[in-house]
Protein backbone atom coordinates (compact mmCIF):
# COMPACT_ATOMS: atom_id res chain seq x y z
CA UNK A 1 0.00 0.00 0.00
CA UNK A 2 1.18 3.50 -0.65
CA UNK A 3 -0.01 4.53 2.76
CA UNK A 4 1.88 4.50 6.00
CA UNK A 5 1.43 1.28 7.96
CA UNK A 6 -0.41 3.20 10.69
CA UNK A 7 -2.96 4.52 8.15
CA UNK A 8 -3.91 1.15 6.66
CA UNK A 9 -7.48 0.19 7.54
CA UNK A 10 -8.24 -3.52 7.88
CA UNK A 11 -10.95 -4.76 5.47
CA UNK A 12 -10.88 -1.61 3.32
CA UNK A 13 -11.61 -2.59 -0.29
CA UNK A 14 -9.36 -1.26 -3.06
CA UNK A 15 -10.93 -1.73 -6.53
CA UNK A 16 -8.03 -2.25 -8.93
CA UNK A 17 -9.90 -2.02 -12.21
CA UNK A 18 -10.90 -4.38 -14.99
CA UNK A 19 -9.35 -5.89 -18.08
CA UNK A 20 -10.92 -7.58 -21.10
CA UNK A 21 -8.92 -10.53 -22.40
CA UNK A 22 -8.95 -11.13 -26.15
CA UNK A 23 -7.76 -14.16 -28.11
CA UNK A 24 -4.76 -12.42 -29.71
CA UNK A 25 -3.49 -11.21 -26.34
CA UNK A 26 -4.00 -14.66 -24.77
CA UNK A 27 -1.98 -16.29 -27.56
CA UNK A 28 0.74 -13.57 -27.43
CA UNK A 29 1.22 -14.00 -23.67
CA UNK A 30 1.20 -17.80 -23.95
CA UNK A 31 3.70 -17.78 -26.81
CA UNK A 32 6.15 -15.84 -24.64
CA UNK A 33 5.53 -17.31 -21.19
CA UNK A 34 3.24 -20.36 -21.06
CA UNK A 35 3.21 -22.16 -24.42
CA UNK A 36 0.69 -24.87 -23.70
CA UNK A 37 -1.68 -25.80 -26.52
CA UNK A 38 -4.88 -24.73 -24.70
CA UNK A 39 -3.42 -21.18 -24.47
CA UNK A 40 -2.07 -21.14 -28.04
CA UNK A 41 -4.41 -22.88 -30.44
CA UNK A 42 -8.19 -22.35 -30.31
CA UNK A 43 -8.88 -25.37 -32.52
CA UNK A 44 -6.70 -27.77 -30.52
CA UNK A 45 -8.01 -26.29 -27.24
CA UNK A 46 -11.56 -27.38 -28.21
CA UNK A 47 -10.45 -30.93 -27.43
CA UNK A 48 -8.93 -30.05 -24.04
CA UNK A 49 -10.81 -30.32 -20.76
CA UNK A 50 -11.33 -26.52 -21.05
CA UNK A 51 -13.32 -26.93 -24.25
CA UNK A 52 -11.65 -23.96 -25.91
CA UNK A 53 -8.91 -21.33 -25.72
CA UNK A 54 -8.20 -20.05 -22.20
CA UNK A 55 -5.79 -17.51 -20.75
CA UNK A 56 -2.81 -18.72 -18.80
CA UNK A 57 -3.25 -18.36 -15.05
CA UNK A 58 0.01 -16.40 -15.08
CA UNK A 59 -1.53 -14.02 -17.62
CA UNK A 60 -4.48 -13.48 -15.25
CA UNK A 61 -2.05 -12.89 -12.36
CA UNK A 62 0.16 -10.50 -14.38
CA UNK A 63 -2.78 -8.34 -15.44
CA UNK A 64 -3.96 -8.15 -11.81
CA UNK A 65 -0.48 -7.27 -10.60
CA UNK A 66 -0.20 -4.49 -13.18
CA UNK A 67 -3.57 -3.07 -12.13
CA UNK A 68 -2.47 -3.25 -8.47
CA UNK A 69 0.76 -1.34 -9.16
CA UNK A 70 -1.14 1.27 -11.21
CA UNK A 71 -3.59 1.69 -8.30
CA UNK A 72 -0.70 2.15 -5.85
CA UNK A 73 0.78 4.90 -8.04
CA UNK A 74 -2.64 6.58 -8.36
CA UNK A 75 -3.07 6.46 -4.57
CA UNK A 76 0.34 8.08 -4.16
CA UNK A 77 -0.66 10.88 -6.56
CA UNK A 78 -4.03 11.31 -4.81
CA UNK A 79 -2.36 11.69 -1.41
CA UNK A 80 0.19 14.20 -2.76
CA UNK A 81 -2.63 16.22 -4.38
CA UNK A 82 -4.24 16.45 -0.93
CA UNK A 83 -0.96 17.79 0.48
CA UNK A 84 -0.17 14.53 2.28
CA UNK A 85 3.05 12.56 2.21
CA UNK A 86 2.39 9.04 0.88
CA UNK A 87 3.70 6.05 2.75
CA UNK A 88 6.36 3.72 1.48
CA UNK A 89 5.42 0.26 0.27
CA UNK A 90 8.05 -2.41 0.16
CA UNK A 91 8.54 -5.74 -1.55
CA UNK A 92 6.48 -8.83 -1.01
CA UNK A 93 7.99 -11.63 1.05
CA UNK A 94 5.63 -14.07 -0.64
CA UNK A 95 2.28 -15.44 -1.65
CA UNK A 96 0.59 -17.69 0.90
CA UNK A 97 -1.96 -19.19 -1.48
CA UNK A 98 -3.16 -18.82 -5.05
CA UNK A 99 -6.18 -20.43 -6.69
CA UNK A 100 -7.49 -20.42 -10.24
CA UNK A 101 -11.20 -21.21 -9.98
CA UNK A 102 -12.75 -20.59 -13.41
CA UNK A 103 -10.88 -20.31 -16.74
CA UNK A 104 -10.56 -16.89 -18.36
CA UNK A 105 -11.73 -17.05 -21.97
CA UNK A 106 -11.46 -14.63 -24.90
CA UNK A 107 -13.95 -11.80 -24.37
CA UNK A 108 -14.04 -12.15 -20.57
CA UNK A 109 -13.79 -8.93 -18.60
CA UNK A 110 -12.11 -9.58 -15.27
CA UNK A 111 -12.41 -7.12 -12.37
CA UNK A 112 -9.81 -7.19 -9.61
CA UNK A 113 -9.87 -5.94 -6.02
CA UNK A 114 -7.50 -5.97 -3.07
CA UNK A 115 -8.43 -6.09 0.62
CA UNK A 116 -5.96 -5.79 3.50
CA UNK A 117 -7.20 -8.51 5.85
CA UNK A 118 -4.63 -8.09 8.65
CA UNK A 119 -1.41 -6.31 9.56
CA UNK A 120 1.36 -6.50 12.13
CA UNK A 121 4.77 -5.00 12.77
CA UNK A 122 7.61 -7.00 11.23
CA UNK A 123 9.55 -9.18 13.67
CA UNK A 124 12.68 -9.15 11.53
CA UNK A 125 12.85 -5.75 9.81
CA UNK A 126 12.68 -2.79 12.20
CA UNK A 127 10.53 0.11 10.98
CA UNK A 128 8.38 -2.00 8.69
CA UNK A 129 5.04 -3.73 9.00
CA UNK A 130 3.52 -6.67 7.18
CA UNK A 131 0.21 -6.40 5.35
CA UNK A 132 -1.83 -9.52 4.69
CA UNK A 133 -3.91 -9.03 1.56
CA UNK A 134 -6.59 -10.89 -0.34
CA UNK A 135 -6.68 -10.28 -4.08
CA UNK A 136 -9.74 -11.48 -5.96
CA UNK A 137 -10.69 -11.42 -9.63
CA UNK A 138 -14.25 -11.90 -10.92
CA UNK A 139 -15.40 -12.28 -14.50
CA UNK A 140 -18.38 -10.41 -16.00
CA UNK A 141 -20.70 -13.17 -14.71
CA UNK A 142 -19.57 -12.61 -11.12
CA UNK A 143 -17.63 -15.88 -11.09
CA UNK A 144 -14.40 -16.00 -9.09
CA UNK A 145 -11.62 -16.71 -11.59
CA UNK A 146 -8.60 -16.09 -9.34
CA UNK A 147 -7.79 -15.40 -5.72
CA UNK A 148 -4.54 -15.02 -3.82
CA UNK A 149 -3.38 -14.34 -0.29
CA UNK A 150 -0.46 -11.95 -0.59
CA UNK A 151 1.92 -10.47 1.95
CA UNK A 152 3.59 -7.09 1.49
CA UNK A 153 5.73 -4.69 3.49
CA UNK A 154 4.68 -1.17 4.46
CA UNK A 155 6.92 1.33 6.22
CA UNK A 156 5.96 2.60 9.66
CA UNK A 157 5.71 6.40 9.74
CA UNK A 158 6.26 6.79 13.47
CA UNK A 159 9.04 4.25 13.96
CA UNK A 160 11.84 5.26 16.31
CA UNK A 161 14.83 2.92 16.30
CA UNK A 162 15.68 1.75 19.84
CA UNK A 163 19.03 2.99 21.18
CA UNK A 164 20.37 -0.57 21.51
CA UNK A 165 19.71 -1.22 17.83
CA UNK A 166 21.29 2.11 16.82
CA UNK A 167 24.44 1.20 18.77
CA UNK A 168 24.62 -2.28 17.24
CA UNK A 169 24.18 -0.83 13.75
CA UNK A 170 26.94 1.73 14.35
CA UNK A 171 29.27 -0.93 15.78
CA UNK A 172 28.66 -3.24 12.84
CA UNK A 173 30.16 -0.60 10.54
CA UNK A 174 33.49 -0.44 12.42
CA UNK A 175 36.37 -2.28 10.66
CA UNK A 176 37.29 -4.56 13.57
CA UNK A 177 33.97 -4.94 15.39
CA UNK A 178 31.78 -5.35 12.28
CA UNK A 179 33.28 -8.68 11.11
CA UNK A 180 33.15 -10.03 14.67
CA UNK A 181 29.45 -9.21 14.95
CA UNK A 182 28.73 -10.81 11.58
CA UNK A 183 30.46 -14.05 12.63
CA UNK A 184 28.38 -14.09 15.81
CA UNK A 185 25.10 -13.75 13.90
Amino acid sequence: MTRWFEDIIIDEVFPLGSHTFDADEIVRFATLYDPQYFHLDAEAAKHSHFGGLVASGWHTVSVGHRLMVDTLFAEEERLRAMGLEPGVSGPSPGVNSMDFKVPVRPGDTVSYELVVTDKRASNSIPGWGLLFNKLTALNQHGELVYRADLVGFSKLRDYKMPLKLKIMLALSKLPIVGPLLKRRA
